[in-house]
């Protein structure tokens, strides 16, 4: 298991942990920044999609504060840029 999927499963269980996750996609996309500076530190670039019951009723900004307190650990020495998509359920469209 290379680093970085060591990193994006150790996101895994702390997101897990926090909230009742329904769909959870972490997609690597520190490829995307090479030669960034912020790329020389060692911390990654991430996508999260994150659907869980805990968002619903949540603003957006509050929905960027309940995942950076459940990844806190990770920010900013493996999380160095962090895309986020969080959804309740009910807003998820098929």
């Amino acid at each position: 298991m290379s680093i970085n999927q060591q990193r994006i499963a150790a996101f895994e269980e702390d997101l897990r942990k926090a909230f009742q996750v329904e769909v959870l996609n972490i997609i690597d996309e520190s490829h995307l920044h090479a030669g960034h500076a912020g790329a020389a530190s060692g911390g990654g670039h991430f996508r999260l999609e994150i659907v869980a019951p805990e968002f619903k009723g949540l603003n957006l900004v509050a929905r960027h504060r309940a995942v950076y307190a459940a990844l806190n650990r990770h920010i900013p020495i493996e999380i160095h840029a962090l895309t986020i998509n969080a959804l309740a359920p009910d807003e998820v469209i098929n």
